[in-house]
């Protein structure tokens, strides 16, 4: 058993669930991880099994306890716009979650934005018209017949988590993970009824909202030990940006995982909407005194990067493991001209086009597979590099740092490409796993764990330093000339896919 305290980080992601130990010295790392199934019932459409995640859960945690003994606190970080539907009276979930990745509501979307509604999304939520977000997906639960009772709960993973955590005695949720639902007024941070009546979800059906880092609520599910406080939440990328410590206004940090997410702290102050971007609640903090703060960031969000190198495992057979695409790609000096645009899924930012398709594009006869693992590398670089021209431009703030994290930060390869094509430092720190980290912090600042943010940033390591080269230098000279291809290749992808067959040909 551990004799230092510990924070228990439940980190619910896309394609498993990690309970990991954040202990307040720098003990050896304790955690346990379970994958989930992921279900594809109709091409474009994406689901899990919310009780599968339950059951992940409850392995992982009682797996991590049975080594160390119980936490001092809980924190949960979730795949953020995914959708659970399930009664709070019976507990009986219906249907399966429909995941964030989902495409099904794109006409939804497409006939929202022709019928004018794109500026009140805008102004209201922060986010576009996009069948990625958690408002049309609700919608769509309540078209298809999922029961309307009073009991019905329409949420995100971690309002589900949190549910099950109290053995259904808390239904809540933050600010991080309602400003991506569609429904949330992120100026002033309630559920907004213009949202509700234009996409036709009740807010009587949407859990309550509370401060990412303050007490939820204790444990009280049969299944784990009971009584451990749960006082910290946070959507995956805003937790990434917390464990991070990106505490200061333009402080940034990119997170290469399934998709890639570039989010940029920028204050206490909501920005107005910004085109090709999301403004989104960064985390809230209930102090010791009563009051709350809110931090803001803009955000960049790709939908595809390491789910392109699961691609080329399982769907193409280039590499058996995904460790091997880095010395793969390493092994030849350019790309043969080969460019691939992983719209799998569509265009997110700076683009948002759920029509764009996946396009590999440059095959001569002299085309190997070493040419498509390095465009696979290539493309997570170049796609950060649209969004942070965007977000730098809309900001008016250039970020002199960018600290990276996610499986994909591992390639060494990929943070020299990304220091050159964006012109700044990369960071890599020690401890990469920055979700569970940031919602461990949160949790651990409630109950006083950590003292402060100060004492969170000290925890703050960097690892690898990569700067770029200089302007003039052919290095850079060579970045530019491969963006600007680049550009050429995604306007080739967009607009591909027929807007009547939307979710037809994912």
């Amino acid at each position: 058993m551990s004799t230092s305290p510990y924070v228990m980080a439940i980190d619910a992601g896309t394609t498993g669930v990690r309970c990991r130990a954040v202990f307040v010295d720098d003990q050896e790392v304790v955690a346990a991880y379970r994958e989930f199934t992921q279900h594809f019932p109709e091409p474009g459409w994406v689901e899990h099994d919310a009780e599968e995640i339950w059951r992940a859960v409850v392995e992982t945690f009682n797996e991590v306890v049975s080594k160390i003994g119980a936490p001092a606190a809980i924190g949960i970080t979730n795949q953020r716009e995914t959708v659970v539907a399930w009664n709070r009276s019976t507990g009986e979930v219906y249907g399966r979650a429909i995941v964030w990745q989902d495409r099904r509501t794109a006409p939804m979307c497409e006939q929202l934005a022709a019928n004018g509604h794109l500026e009140t999304v805008r102004s209201i939520t922060g986010l576009v018209l996009d069948p990625y977000f958690s408002g049309t997906k609700m919608a769509w639960m309540l078209a298809h017949g999922v029961p309307t009772s009073p009991d019905l709960a329409l949420a995100t993973v971690d309002s589900w988590i949190l549910w099950k955590l109290t053995h259904g005695q808390v239904f809540a949720t933050d600010p991080s993970n309602a400003s991506r639902t569609m429904l949330f007024d992120i100026r002033t941070l309630e559920w907004s009824t213009t949202m509700s009546e234009l996409l036709g979800v009740p807010v009587t059906f949407l859990p309550k909202v509370l401060p990412s880092s303050g007490r939820f609520g204790i444990t009280a599910a049969p299944e784990l030990p009971m009584g451990i406080p749960i006082s910290g939440i946070a959507g995956d990328q805003q937790a990434a940006l917390f464990g991070q410590t990106c505490f200061s206004t333009g402080m940034a940090k990119n997170t290469y995982g399934t998709g890639s997410f570039i989010l940029m702290n920028v204050g206490s102050q909501c920005p107005e909407p910004t085109p090709g971007l999301l403004t989104t609640v960064a985390w809230s903090i209930s102090h010791s005194d009563g009051t709350v703060t809110t931090a803001y960031a803009l955000e960049g969000a790709i939908f595809v990067t390491g789910a392109a190198v699961q691609w080329l495992r399982d769907g193409l057979g280039i590499i058996s493991s995904s460790s091997e695409i880095g010395p793969l790609a390493e092994s030849v000096s350019d790309n043969g001209r080969v460019y691939l645009v992983p719209a799998f899924t569509g265009l997110g930012s700076p683009w948002w086009d759920p029509y764009a398709r996946g396009t590999l594009i440059g095959i001569t006869r002299g085309t190997n597979r070493a040419h498509i693992a390095r465009a696979v590398v290539e493309a997570m670089a170049l796609q950060t590099r649209d969004a942070v021209e965007a977000m730098q431009l809309a900001s008016g703030t250039r970020i002199a740092e960018l600290r990276v994290d996610g499986g994909a930060s591992v390639m060494n390869l990929l943070l020299e490409l990304q220091a050159d094509q964006l012109g700044i430092t990369v960071c890599r720190p020690v401890d990469q796993e920055t979700t569970a980290l940031g919602a461990a912090f949160l949790a651990g600042l409630a109950e006083n764990v950590w003292p402060s943010l100060d004492a969170l940033s000290e925890r703050w390591v960097c690892d690898v330093v990569v700067t770029p080269h200089e302007p003039e230098s052919i290095e850079r000279i060579f970045a530019d000339a491969l963006h600007s291809t680049w550009l050429n290749a995604v306007t080739r992808s967009r607009d591909w896919a027929e807007h009547s067959q939307s979710t037809t040909d994912d």
